[in-house]
């Protein structure tokens, strides 16, 4: 990392946090930063990780009012990994009824993994909404996408970490895996409820940095969030992420190019390979498109979260008229 990398800005604490009922779920938000500035919606990736404390830190404090949510069943939401009502749409009308409830006329949507594919997701759904979209690690929820991480092709990179995500499951079983896990995870015995969820998780927490990381992988060990994560994103794969057809996202792209936009990715992103956030900028050129060459999928790659804060940085740069 050089000096001239942007960083994380400082730690801070939110000014504002509540619960937005909705249905038999209470989704919990809260808001940092500037309550005059620039509003920007930070969303998580999973689906199911929660909101994380690190993503406020994307953003210059004093010129945005950040707002991050937790989605249904995910972080400090309830009821906790939740499957009841947990639709990619429902997250959608979630994230709009919040929007209201703020009171925001348009707000810069950030997100990355499936923090991406439900950001796309809510900018082809309200796009009067959003004035700017910064996106990272892009991830369509496209077949060849989950056959490659849950099936056939990240296990050809990290062969050792793999035979630990196969070891839940019999060998009768392996030929789906997906389906195995989704058994399990919605299934009645707890133990067997709970291996599943950590050996799903580690999986994903592993193979997630470029050269690995030992506090991503603690994160995605933790009994609660391995549970969350888990159980919703075997939910979400298994139905297609609730989609119309696996290229309704790439296919939406004409109603929201007008849109300001910064597409970024790890060249070496094992979880959501580049050929997908390829596949996204060539159906939408007029969003820039940052190749990072050395880092994997985290947003706490140094190259990505140099990427990342010097897009926000400049989205409000530009709100002020400085160019």
């Amino acid at each position: 990392m050089t000096a001239t990398h942007r960083q994380l800005y400082p730690p801070l604490q939110p000014y504002d946090h509540g619960f937005l009922r909705r249905g038999s779920h209470q989704i919990y938000y809260e808001q940092c930063g500037n309550p005059d500035g620039k509003p920007a919606l930070f969303l998580h990736g999973g689906p199911g990780g929660g909101g994380d404390r690190n993503g406020r830190r994307f953003f210059d404090p004093e010129g945005y009012r950040v707002v991050i949510l937790d989605q249904r069943g995910a972080g400090r939401s309830q009821p906790a990994a939740s499957l009841r009502d947990n639709t990619t749409w429902e997250l959608v009308a979630d994230i709009e009824a919040l929007r209201m409830q703020l009171k925001i006329e348009q707000w810069l949507v950030f997100g990355g993994s499936w923090g991406s594919t439900l950001g796309l997701a809510y900018a082809q759904s309200h796009p009067s909404a959003v004035s700017e979209l910064v996106l990272r690690g892009i991830f369509l929820l496209r077949g060849s996408e989950l056959r490659w991480f849950y099936q056939d092709g990240a296990s050809n990179i990290f062969p050792e970490q793999w035979q630990q995500f196969l070891a839940p499951i019999p060998p009768d079983e392996r030929d789906d895996l997906l389906a195995a896990y989704h058994r399990r995870l919605t299934g009645d015995d707890p133990a067997q409820r709970s291996q599943a969820a950590l050996a799903w998780s580690i999986w994903e927490g592993t193979t997630s940095s470029l050269l690995g990381n030992a506090d991503v992988v603690d994160l995605f060990s933790g009994a609660e969030f391995a549970l969350a994560i888990a159980r919703i994103e075997t939910h979400y794969f298994v139905n297609g992420g609730f989609l119309e057809s696996e290229d309704q996202l790439l296919d939406g792209v004409d109603t929201i190019r007008h849109i300001p936009a910064v597409i970024v990715q790890g060249r070496y992103d094992v979880v959501c390979p580049i050929v997908t956030a390829w596949a996204l900028a060539q159906r939408w050129p007029e969003a820039e498109f940052k190749v990072v060459a050395d880092a994997g999928h985290t947003a706490y790659e140094p190259g990505i979260t140099h990427e990342l804060v010097t897009a926000t940085d400049r989205y409000l740069a530009q709100s002020r008229g400085i160019r």
